[in-house]
């Protein structure tokens, strides 16, 4: 057996390295470092709770809005505060516009690029994808980065900047917008549809979102899509870094009717989803302290760094089990029959699972365009306790991401994150059980110098490490 290390990674989030435990070229064992500390729940504590609203954005630059709701979220149940209608839907847009820019930033800037290196250089589609997704000058690369920068004009009319905005609030939105917002946000949509269809998909996104089978997705055969897909399968990337089939999602776009993409979790069937069972396992993070439940968490580190302990991320668990989460995850747990029919796969599925939402979010946020009533209430007040506190659980690009806030004497007495990749990339637990990262990394064959099918395994997951060690 030989020990190599993956990393550190470029096109990710932050810092990732990877312990593999090699033998007759396959990984047998596979320890995923968060190497980089931040320590933000520290720097909260102590502080106004409505401080949450301004420093939590700033654990990441490209998922900010999902901080920013999830805080808004968890400062709310605090406050006993629900956001009017509008200032609900107001929210939903602008978190879901920075969801749809991310899985197309993971597609075009940190997952198709590998296929365009030299190690493929004798398959039949390699010349294509050097001309799509070559890194700083394939043509599909610099389509999506001009219309990703259009889809962010949402941002502009709604959230007044971005990232690090404070448009989003307990009790709505503070951007109340009028005819003239509602027509130019509308104009976009249509813009960014079109990109869509006419560039990475090819074709009508309600066409591509009614698929239901392996087999016809793999029939599609159009656009930057049908490239990937011809890709994926001369490389048979549905079998490659296989999850467990186990999923949760805490719900996205939260209405008074309820999420847009639904709450639960997936087992090979639907289950509920009951926070009151997550707790976080410390066995193998370099924290000092026992599994708790995020309300009754610390997050003291191990300065000593001591084993068995290799990571700075915790082992988030669900009754003692972990759970994949993600853009797959989410369309799993919401029923749609192709998600159901990919679950338990490996790369493929999780990035068609980023394009299905990709194509069923556009009408979303249609919707919710359509639906601006100028003049409505946006923004609800509410007044802080002296003491409570509230759970802000969201869906970030990457997943479920979740806030847990106590308040004590008007100040943040506890302030708990558990963000997408830390599910995703945790370390064992104390039973020793891999996160989802390390068992998908099992098994698979270990070639060339830059382990490619290693590396793809890992993009397939779209890591933010600075998220998972906030």
């Amino acid at each position: 057996m030989t020990r190599l290390v993956v990393g550190p990674f470029n096109r990710v989030e932050g810092d990732l390295e990877v312990a593999l435990t090699v033998e007759d070229g396959h990984v047998r064992r596979a320890e995923v470092n968060a190497p980089l500390y931040r320590g933000f729940e520290q720097m909260l504590l102590g502080l106004d709770p409505r401080d949450a609203l301004v420093i939590t954005p700033r654990i990441c630059g490209i998922c900010s809005i999902s901080q920013s709701a999830a805080a808004a979220q968890a400062l709310a149940g605090a406050m006993g505060l629900e956001p009017t209608p509008q200032g609900a839907a107001m929210a939903a847009l602008i978190h879901a516009a920075e969801n749809v820019a991310d899985h197309l930033t993971h597609f075009h800037l940190f997952f198709m690029p590998d296929f365009a290196r030299p190690d493929y250089a004798t398959r039949p589609w390699h010349r294509r994808a050097v001309e799509r997704f070559t890194a700083m000058e394939g043509g599909a690369q610099r389509r999506a980065v001009q219309a990703r920068a259009e889809l962010l004009h949402v941002m502009g009319l709604l959230a007044g900047k971005w990232p690090h905005t404070l448009a989003i609030q307990p009790g709505g939105v503070t951007r109340a917008p009028g005819l003239r917002e509602k027509a130019r946000l509308g104009a976009t949509l249509r813009a960014f549809r079109r990109y869509l269809e006419e560039v990475l998909f090819g074709g009508p996104l309600e066409e591509f979102a009614a698929l239901d089978t392996p087999e016809a997705l793999m029939r599609w055969g159009r656009g930057d899509v049908g490239l990937f897909l011809e890709i994926a399968a001369d490389l048979d990337l549905l079998a490659l870094g296989r999850g467990s089939g186990r999923y949760l999602s805490f719900g996205a776009y939260r209405q008074a009717e309820g999420p847009v993409f639904a709450a639960g979790v997936w087992d090979g069937a639907a289950g509920l989803l009951d926070p009151a069972a997550i707790t976080e396992d410390l066995s193998h993070a370099w924290m000092t302290g026992g599994a708790q439940h995020p309300f009754e968490g610390v997050t003291v580190p191990d300065e000593s760094m001591s084993a068995p302990a290799y990571s700075w991320c915790k082992a988030p668990r669900l009754q003692g089990r972990g759970y994949e989460v993600g853009a797959l995850a989410r369309q799993v747990v919401d029923g749609h029959p192709l998600a159901l029919a990919l679950a338990g796969g490996g790369v493929l599925a999780r990035v068609a699972g980023r394009l299905l939402e990709l194509a069923r979010s556009q009408p979303v946020m249609e919707g919710l365009v359509t639906g601006i009533v100028p003049g409505e209430a946006f923004m609800v007040q509410g007044h802080l306790p002296r003491s409570g506190r509230g759970a802000g659980l969201v869906e970030a690009a990457r997943g479920a991401l979740g806030h847990w806030l106590r308040i004590e004497g008007g100040k943040i007495a506890g302030y708990q994150i558990i963000a997408p990749t830390t599910w995703n990339f945790s370390p064992r637990d104390s039973a020793g059980v891999p996160g989802p990262l390390e068992a998908a990394l099992e098994g698979v064959a270990v070639e060339g110098p830059g382990a490619l099918s290693v590396q793809h395994v890992v993009r397939s997951f779209d890591p933010c490490m600075v998220c998972t060690v906030h």
